[in-house]
This record gives C-alpha cells, structure tokens and sequence, in this order.
C-alpha cells in the first residue's frame, strides 16, 4: 500500500495543501519540514530551494499536469506548476528540467497564481 503524506503550503497570501506520495525524494522532503523559503516564479510555475539535495529518480519528467508536485533535484528545489512556463510548448506544464514527481495538490491548482515572487512560503505537515 501506498503511504500518502498530506502537506500544507502556506504563502502570505493563500494556502493549499497537498498530498505526497511514498517516494525516496518526498520522503527526504519530509525530515526537513517545516521549512520556510523565498517563493520564485517562472511563467505559470512556483519554485522555492528546500535545502534538500536528492538524485533524480527513474521515471522523472519534464512534461507534468498542471498542479503536480515536483522535485527539481538540479536546483534543490519544490516546483509547483499549475500553467505554462516560458519553455512550455502550447499549453502544457514543461519545468526546467527532469523533475522527481512526489504528489499532487489538492483542489484547484490556479490558487498558485496569487504567490508574487518573494513571497515567504512555508512548507509543513498538515494537521490531520
């Protein structure tokens, strides 16, 4: 059975949560929560360092659904797309490169758009 791990992503001006899965990378994400980091944006795309290094992992990707929770392990950082980013071909969700896949966001993606870049964000278990 596959253990989900709920998470709570907080940012001055909105919150979500999502759900990770039982990956090597989620699983090393996990010990370093809470963590507090400057939010980024690309395009339709949120990036944030974690100061968590992990390999990247068989079936990383470079092409996601918009609200996928991904690793980008050549930046130490979460990458939480829920659009288009500048490299993007038409409306797909490309990251900057292969990324570790670890879940998914719960509900509607788009709510990322109002994260400004700079913006402190804040990871954390979700409370049950």
């Amino acid at each position: 059975m596959q253990i989900q791990t709920p998470t709570r992503i907080s940012w001055p001006s909105g919150h979500l949560t999502a759900t990770l899965d039982d990956t090597p990378t989620a699983q090393a994400l996990g010990k370093a929560l809470p963590l507090v980091s400057t939010a980024r944006t690309w395009g339709e795309e949120v990036y944030f360092d974690t100061g968590v290094s992990v390999s990247r992992e068989t079936g990383a990707r470079e092409v996601v659904d918009p609200g996928t929770v991904a690793f980008w392990t050549d930046g130490d950082a979460l990458a939480l797309p829920y659009g288009p980013t500048p490299i993007s071909q038409g409306d797909e969700c490309r990251l900057a490169g292969p990324c570790n896949v670890l879940g998914r966001v719960d509900g509607d993606p788009r709510l990322l758009a109002t994260v400004r870049d700079g913006d402190p964000i804040r990871v954390e278990p979700a409370d049950d």
